[in-house]
């Protein structure tokens, strides 16, 4: 067993993955040509802001404070994105680059559920379990891209 995260720790996560998703998928879409990828990444976009909006009421709620991803990590994401995509915007490509990030996610949430769930709040465990399962989903969905 790992570390025990409060719940404002697990929401403030939940928020976090979200909003780099959100700011990834923004920086990436300029960079798109395939149609059927650009429909797909902003529904992941949608989703994501759906979660973001989510994790925000219920910080309001329990009056937790959320911080947005560091400036320094959206500039480092936002150049990789840029150059990666700029050598190769393919579907294949852009859904690698995608897959990481989400695997990233997944693996970061599982980890907080499994180390937490006993003692975590139950709507901010439900936004933990719709988040996991939206990014195994998307991971699923992204995978026929290779």
């Amino acid at each position: 067993m790992g570390f025990i995260k409060s719940d404002s720790e697990v929401l403030a996560e939940i928020y976090r993955n979200a909003q780099l998703a959100v700011t990834s998928i923004g920086d990436l879409l300029p960079e798109v040509d395939d149609e059927e990828m650009k429909e797909e990444l902003m529904r992941e976009h949608e989703e994501y802001e759906k979660i973001c909006s989510e994790a925000a009421g219920l910080a309001k709620r329990y009056n937790i404070e959320l911080k947005e991803p560091s400036p320094i990590k959206k500039a480092m994401m936002w150049s990789a994105i840029k150059m990666n995509a700029a050598a190769d915007n393919s579907p294949q490509n852009v859904a690698q680059m995608m897959i990481r990030g989400t695997v990233s996610g997944i693996t970061s949430l599982k980890t907080s559920y499994t180390d937490s769930a006993d003692i975590m709040d139950e709507e901010i465990k439900t936004l933990l379990r719709r988040m996991i399962s939206l990014e195994e989903e998307f991971e699923k969905g992204l995978k026929r891209y290779l």
